[in-house]
């Protein structure tokens, strides 16, 4: 890498020469960004893996501009026409606008007006007309070029023509494009108006039919909601600016002053501003807007993800997972504590067949036969009813809760739904996903697409290739924080360990099918294609219950085993003795344990880890239920309070599951007294919350919803140490937490 590079790099991303070097150095050695947080701190100053991957793509952001700029000057110098001057202009640039307006002369180009004055001969009259020194009028100038054989007619052709040349000119002027580049994107506003066809109609892109904001402060979902209404043909989007203001900028910063053929240039320069320049810098400044915004609505719905794949798990319970329906009737499929499919059935509790006493005996012997203790309804249609008639015939100790079905029918559909389950159809398979996501969301939710799960803002809108790379890059983040149990992971959960991979992951199961669960790390090994540099990357993520070496259900990497080891001999213990002895561990002090090899921060990650073996970083588990008596959206008014959950966090707002198909927005406006700038700061997708109905559009099905209405108001907070009002806590009060193994031990009293 060029110092420049590096340096640029350095200062746009804040951090020092060392930490930069050692993490380029393990990204191009090919090691994972997970690994490299948790096992390389010495190395990167203990950057954490937001920072390490934001290095990675700044990294590979930087060599794509580099190919690009490979490309420009190969390109340039092919036409005999690179200079040293432009090579180190174009070398020096880390702007990708600054290194295509550079480009913009050499760049190939279709036919244009220009290009028709030149072969006809009126390029020197164009440089005439430029020159300052030369005093002679216009039309004395263009006379020599009047030439009927090269379709030059008169003077006022060559004008023409030559007009076409400079307005060209100063339509591939770096400096002048930047110029109102910059102009256009701090005095602009992006002025939306409804197509002459919806103005009298209702659609959800109303409050656009007649809308103005500022390029400089217009935030990226209003830019991704305006620009789907025009890609639907129902809103039209321009630039609005001060055309004379620009032009006149403009002139003042390409036109000498005085300049003999000044006017006339003037008329050049408008016509380039006109026909050529601002319609090429205002599809380039909303596709620059554009690409901000996916990156904004990408990061948010990245965001959203890693809360729900972080869902608390209820865990290893039996259980009855409901596809609740209408005409088709309710799919209901018996799950073992694994997540096996035990058996499957349908029932019809619900209109329009109601066949509820045949449902209750089915479901009751379903129940007895498998021992279940959980009923698991997913909050697709009928899923309230489905509720209704569950809780009616549910005696005895049962968990009964609904789960957001999001992504289930699709991974009904999709191929690894059929692999698992070949002889039964989509709505066995959809049910199945809504139990076991109970059990373990991460472990279940890995196997469908994540852009299908259905938490982003305006995801279908954004690129696709980049929001995969920042989902997948997630899931990764997720799945190695959380760990993986290396004997009953499926291969969907495994391909996302690091280093590992799909035909990895496949691989392994294969291998544990064939020889038995493994006893020890180092039997990884001895899977087809499992070589030391995927060790190195996956083991430390891997887990072994119950195995040989205690140290194998830790997080803590082999490498570092031999630091335990002189751990337990200072003690005179043996090493199984030390994790989870808090007495034990207390002893231990561990800038002992540093040398060249081992630095601090890895000495306390493998106390941390010693303390806590295995640990599960997710919460614990609570049951939710929905506010009795509200199913429709016909049930609600103005006023009510109800609970609810949050599916979706949006920089506008966050969405809620109120129980009535049809989730609430909450805007941000709404969500706390005192001023967040976005959603993100107090809620997060899964949490529980209070809300308020504000306001009930039952024809476009909006539903406005408040939760600060039910917070205590700034006058009722007190006051701080300098009599400054207190702030409202960042995040509710959960709903009180139920431990699922205490409930079953209770009686299922109704609310």
């Amino acid at each position: 890498m060029e110092n420049r590079d590096f340096l640029f790099l350095q200062k746009s991303l804040v951090v020092s020469t060392s930490a930069l070097q050692n993490v380029l150095s393990l990204l191009d050695e090919g090691m994972t960004v997970p690994f490299i947080s948790r096992y390389r701190k010495e190395m990167t100053g203990s950057l954490d893996e937001v920072k390490v991957e934001e290095i990675r793509e700044a990294y590979e952001s930087l060599k794509e501009l580099n190919e690009r700029k490979a490309t420009v000057l190969k390109t340039i110098d092919e036409q005999g026409k690179l200079t040293e001057e432009l090579k180190e202009k174009i070398q020096a640039t880390y702007e990708k606008s600054e290194l295509e307006d550079l480009y913009l002369p050499y760049k190939p180009k279709r036919r244009t007006k220009a290009t028709i004055a030149k072969e006809k001969g009126l390029e020197p009259l164009a440089l005439l007309i430029l020159d300052p020194r030369e005093e002679e009028e216009a039309e004395a100038m263009a006379l020599p070029f009047v030439d009927t054989a090269k379709g030059v007619s008169s003077v006022q052709e060559a004008l023409e023509g030559a007009g076409h040349i400079v307005a060209e000119l100063y339509n591939e002027d770096s400096s002048l494009r930047a110029l109102l580049r910059k102009l256009i994107s701090t005095g602009g506003s992006l002025a939306v108006s409804a197509l002459p066809e919806w103005k009298e109609q209702r659609s959800k892109f109303e409050q656009y039919y007649d809308f103005q904001e500022p390029l400089r402060t217009i935030p990226s979902h209003r830019i991704l909601a305006t620009e789907r209404g025009e890609r639907e043909g129902v809103l039209r989007i321009k630039i609005d600016v001060d055309r004379e203001e620009l032009i006149g900028k403009a002139a003042a910063a390409v036109i000498p002053d005085p300049h003999p053929r000044r006017e006339l240039l003037c008329r050049f320069l408008e016509n380039s501003y006109v026909r050529l320049l601002f319609p090429s810098l205002e599809l380039e400044i909303r596709g620059e807007m554009k690409e901000k915004a996916d990156e904004e609505a990408i990061r948010v719905f990245a965001s959203n993800l890693e809360n729900l794949l972080l869902a608390s798990p209820a865990g290893s319970i039996p259980l009855l997972a409901v596809d609740p329906g209408f005409r088709t009737g309710c799919k209901v499929v018996a799950l073992g504590e694994t997540g096996s499919l035990l058996e499957n059935t349908t029932i019809f509790p619900t209109p329009p067949q109601e066949r509820v006493e045949e449902a209750e005996v089915t479901v009751k012997g379903l129940m007895a036969k498998h021992r279940l203790k959980a009923v698991v309804i997913g909050n697709g249609t009928a899923s309230r009813e489905s509720h209704l008639f569950f809780k009616r015939m549910l005696k005895e100790p049962t968990i009964l809760t609904v789960v957001n079905e999001a992504g289930a029918s699709v991974y009904s559909a999709s191929k690894i739904g059929r692999e698992e389950f070949p002889d039964h159809d989509l709505t066995v398979r959809g049910a199945v996903s809504i139990g076991r996501r109970f059990q373990d969301p991460l472990a279940e939710l890995v196997k469908i697409e994540p852009k299908a799960i259905g938490v982003g803002q305006y995801q279908h809108d954004v690129g696709q290739t980049q929001l995969k790379k920042k989902l997948d890059a997630t899931v990764v983040s997720v799945v190695n924080r959380v760990g993986v149990d290396v004997n009953t992971a499926s291969r969907h959960l495994l391909r996302y360990v690091s280093g590992i991979g799909e035909s990895l992951a496949q691989n392994i199961v294969q291998h544990r099918e064939e020889k038995g669960p493994f006893k020890r790390r180092e039997e990884l090994l001895n899977v087809r294609l499992f070589g030391p540099k995927a060790f190195q990357q996956s083991v430390g993520f891997l887990r072994i219950r119950g195995g040989q070496n205690p140290l194998d259900n830790t997080g803590i990497h082999p490498e570092s085993y031999k630091v335990v080891e002189r751990m337990a001999q200072e003690l005179s213990v043996p090493v199984d003795s030390l994790p989870e002895n808090k007495e034990l561990l207390s002893k231990i002090q561990a800038e002992r344990f540093v040398n060249d090899e081992f630095g601090l921060p890895t000495i306390k990650d493998i106390l941390k880890e010693l303390e806590n073996p295995g640990r599960d970083p997710r919460k614990d588990f609570e049951l939710f239920r929905f506010t009795e008596g509200v199913e429709t959206i016909e049930d609600l008014n103005e006023g009510m309070d109800l609970d609810g959950v949050v599916t979706n966090v949006t920089n506008f707002g966050a969405f809620v599951d109120i129980g009535v198909h049809q989730d609430g927005l909450v805007h941000v406006s709404e969500i706390s007294h005192r001023y967040i700038t976005t959603p993100e700061e107090v809620l997060q997708v899964g949490q529980k919350v209070k809300v308020r109905v504000l306001k009930v559009d039952k024809e476009l099905k909006r539903i406005q919803l408040s939760i600060k209405a039910l917070l205590p108001s700034p006058e009722r907070r007190g006051k701080g140490r300098k009599g400054e009002e207190t702030k409202a806590p960042k995040r509710q009060e959960p709903v009180k937490k139920i431990d699922p193994v205490e409930l079953l031990k209770q009686k299922w009293k109704a609310k």
